[in-house]
């Protein structure tokens, strides 16, 4: 794993430090606040282009990233941005994936109609981060109880629900992650 120098990045949300870890192809981005408390918040987070950056709102992942952001400038902690596209199927697929919801399908469906599993993500690596980090406990943001699983060696003391608002474009997405991937929503 390869390590970056530590930046600044100002953002709407707040003052921020960057620092981001390769790890063969792959390269991830960590977001924090320069005061990490003792137990700080910690939200891991797929990369999603058309919610980050484009705001869609066919999902909810652009809004759990603002919920992130703007909860650990107020409380510090870090996001830990996993570049994991489409749930792990890269951006190519995932747009024919989103082609097949368009036709019907829910997101699960769409995966496994082009031969995926319908979570491709790992998270090995966000326990390397944390202990570079030195973090052992964390305050968790996520709906998301893969991510409590993942972590074997950091304890959760807290899981933190990321609380969107529906929309007509979501509604279904949003049912899918609850009844088929287990999301607490």
């Amino acid at each position: 794993m390869k390590i970056s120098e530590i930046a600044t990045l100002p953002t709407k949300h707040g003052i921020f430090k960057i620092q981001s870890f390769k790890e063969g192809d792959k390269e991830h981005l960590v977001i924090f606040t320069e005061n990490m408390p003792e137990i700080p918040l910690v939200r891991i987070h797929s990369e999603c282009l058309t919610g980050d950056a484009l705001g869609s709102l066919k999902c909810d992942c652009g809004e759990q990233l603002d919920f992130a952001l703007k909860a650990i400038n107020e409380k510090g902690g870090m996001v830990i941005y996993l570049r994991q596209e489409g749930r792990g199927i890269g951006l190519f697929n995932k747009v024919n994936a989103y082609a097949l919801q368009d036709k019907g399908l829910d997101t699960v469906e769409a995966n496994h109609q082009l031969g995926f599993e319908a979570d491709l993500r790992d998270f090995s690596i966000v326990e390397k981060i944390l202990n570079h980090f030195g973090i052992k406990k964390i305050k968790l943001l996520t709906n998301n109880p893969r991510k409590l699983f993942s972590l074997k060696n950091i304890e959760v003391v807290e899981r933190i629900p990321i609380k969107v608002t529906p929309n007509k474009f979501n509604e279904n997405y949003l049912k899918t992650k609850k009844e088929k991937l287990g999301h607490k929503l």
